[in-house]
């Protein structure tokens, strides 16, 4: 499956809107979207998950790059709508409590 990508640029913040699965092959296209976006000072980064019904560790491994950006760059990164399995994932690894989720729930399957 693949997953797309759009991006709406609002004043300081980006809304980045996914749909598909997030795994090895679809990685990449996100990796490329997501990064450069936390590296610019005072930026919010709000990533819309709601169509994403699938997330392997590669993923994770992305988000967890995203967060330490924002560290590093004084941005933000905010994950919004998950569905029930993808927030599982976060709930698992103990990431839920280290990313601001909103907990806008979407049915899962």
């Amino acid at each position: 499956m693949n997953l797309a990508v759009d991006v709406i640029d609002e004043n300081n913040t980006s809304i980045v809107t996914l749909s598909g699965e997030i795994d090895a092959y679809t990685a990449p296209k996100l990796k490329e979207t997501l990064l450069p976006l936390t590296k610019s000072e005072g930026h919010q980064t709000v990533v819309d998950l709601e169509k994403v019904g699938y997330m392997d560790s590669t993923g994770l491994g992305i988000f967890i790059s995203a967060l330490k950006s924002t560290k590093e760059n004084n941005s933000s990164i905010r994950l919004v709508k998950l569905q029930d399995r993808v927030l599982r994932v976060f709930r698992i690894t103990g990431l839920d409590e280290i990313f601001t989720i909103d907990h806008a729930i979407q049915g899962g399957e």
